[in-house]
């Protein structure tokens, strides 16, 4: 499957494509500055602002699938960077007609809270996240609206931490503590060719 990797500069990002790769997908990465990004053999690279329109046109044309792993530096800070990205690859995937979409959005955006612990509902979320939760949730906003077959992934407190090979996806009220970078990473590959999770908003842990 051809796919393009939006935020593959970022550490998140640079494991979707390691994975992405690894499972024969043919990946395009769309980074902000390619000179500060090595990308891995076979990958194609676009450079530009993942929220301008022409960048994202470019880097979607002839894709089949789209992953979103772009994520601010500094989430304690007001932006709106998740929400512009999404509406910009949305839009570029409706004219291109590219349906699957898999985004990574944060524990604690919609019902999600009820599935976060004390330490994360009480000191994460006000403080460290309290610029990332309501983009997140602007963003999802837009891709729960967009009509494309969309996975939304919400990770709790992630680590760089070898791979598990134990993610799940935490159902009802359980709760979520934390889960590795790669693990996440292949979670969101596996749903490039799985029809589980389509059209929904999920939780995953290693914990």
């Amino acid at each position: 499957m051809k796919i393009l990797v939006v935020g593959a500069g970022g550490k998140s990002g640079q494991l979707v494509v390691e994975r992405a790769l690894a499972a024969g997908h043919s990946v395009t990465a769309l980074v902000h500055d390619a000179a500060s990004y090595k990308a891995p053999a076979g990958v194609q690279v676009v450079t530009g602002d993942a929220t301008d329109a022409a960048t994202v046109e470019k880097a979607v044309a002839g894709q089949q699938a789209v992953i979103d792993a772009i994520g601010g530096k500094t989430p304690y800070l007001a932006t709106d960077l998740e929400q512009h990205t999404a509406k910009a690859i949305i839009d570029a995937m409706h004219r291109h007609g590219v349906r699957r979409l898999i985004a990574i959005s944060v524990l604690g955006v919609g019902d999600s809270k009820e599935q976060a612990g004390f330490f994360y509902e009480h000191l994460l979320m006000p403080t460290f996240l309290r610029g990332a939760v309501p983009d997140k949730e602007a963003m999802e906003a837009e891709v729960k609206a967009s009509g494309l077959d969309f996975v939304l992934v919400r990770p709790p407190f992630l680590t760089d931490s070898p791979a598990t090979g134990q993610a799940h996806v935490v159902t009802d009220e359980d709760k979520a503590h934390k889960i590795t970078r790669a693990d996440l990473a292949q979670f969101m590959v596996d749903q490039l060719q799985s029809d589980t999770y389509l059209g929904q908003a999920v939780t995953v842990t290693n914990s």
